[in-house]
């Protein structure tokens, strides 16, 4: 079984899509990428793993989980098989599901962080 070591996408929820895309292009000097979802801006990115902000999943005001609101996305050459073999030792949050990214799944660590597993096929 391999292990999901390669971080694939970050993506931070955002209160104000807009003023946050204007903070990352203007502000930060990065590059918005040709397309992206309708509810995120995902950047251009020359090496390593994607970058994009995003209407958040959650009322970000109302929070007061450690680490609600930032997406942490990990590459896994075979998803399924991974699954399979830490399915007892996780709290899965969401199973097995195709997304406009592929396939992908969510889990939970020990602190309750959800980290997004993405199939991609090893390099």
């Amino acid at each position: 079984m391999s292990t999901p070591t390669n971080l694939g996408f970050v993506s931070f929820q955002v209160s104000d899509l807009s003023a946050s895309r204007r903070f990352y292009t203007e502000v930060l000097g990065f590059a918005p990428a040709v397309q992206s979802p309708p509810d995120a801006c995902v950047f251009v990115t020359q090496s390593g793993a994607a970058f994009a902000i995003r209407k958040p999943l959650v009322d970000l005001q109302e929070s007061t989980r450690l680490g609600w609101g930032i997406s942490l996305w990990f590459a896994v050459p075979n998803l399924t098989a991974f699954l399979q073999g830490i399915s007892e030792q996780v709290q899965v949050v969401r199973g097995l599901q195709l997304s406009p990214f592929g396939n992908t799944a969510v889990i939970a660590d020990l602190d309750g962080y959800w980290l997004t597993l993405q199939e991609m096929p090893a390099a």
